[in-house]
């Protein structure tokens, strides 16, 4: 069952478009029940599904599609990494073996003390700040070396 907190966000999406295509939230959907419960579970896309009134299959597509979602518990930061070309050119490999000797874990894994997850990611069109991370799919952060990669995880140990 979507939380009251979720079913008012997406109610306040839905006024941007019109009134029979509601489908159009999916996204924005996905994204609240996300940033409430950390990730999307089945049960959470067949909720909202029955809340647009879409086929099921249509919002497990969308979610499974696009690397933004979260579709295990992932910590409570998860970092993405883009893997793709421009990154790989610009040294994404040190970053990503950094990243596993700092933390301890690899792609789609979780810190021990639920900290942290690491996922790797599509393209995150900042080719240029390449290698390039985001931190719960809200920041971007580029041109990583190790003292950047360093000074977000003391920045985050913070918070």
């Amino acid at each position: 069952m979507l939380s009251v907190h979720i079913q008012d966000q997406i109610n306040r999406e839905l006024k941007k478009y019109p009134v029979d295509q509601k489908q159009s939230a999916v996204m924005s959907a996905l994204r609240f029940v996300q940033d409430e419960k950390g990730w999307i579970s089945t049960e959470d896309m067949s909720d909202v599904a029955s809340f647009l009134g879409m086929p099921q299959m249509a919002v497990y597509e969308v979610a499974t599609f696009y690397h933004m979602y979260n579709l295990k518990p992932m910590g409570k930061t998860t970092l993405t990494v883009c893997t793709n070309l421009s990154c790989t050119l610009c040294g994404v490999e040190d970053t990503v073996a950094y990243l596993k000797t700092k933390l301890g874990i690899g792609f789609g894994e979780v810190t021990p003390d639920g900290k942290y997850g690491m996922r790797e990611g599509e393209c995150m069109g900042a080719c240029k700040d390449a290698p390039v991370l985001t931190i719960n799919n809200k920041k971007l952060c580029g041109r990583l070396t190790h003292d950047k990669i360093d000074q977000i995880l003391a920045e985050l140990d913070k918070s």
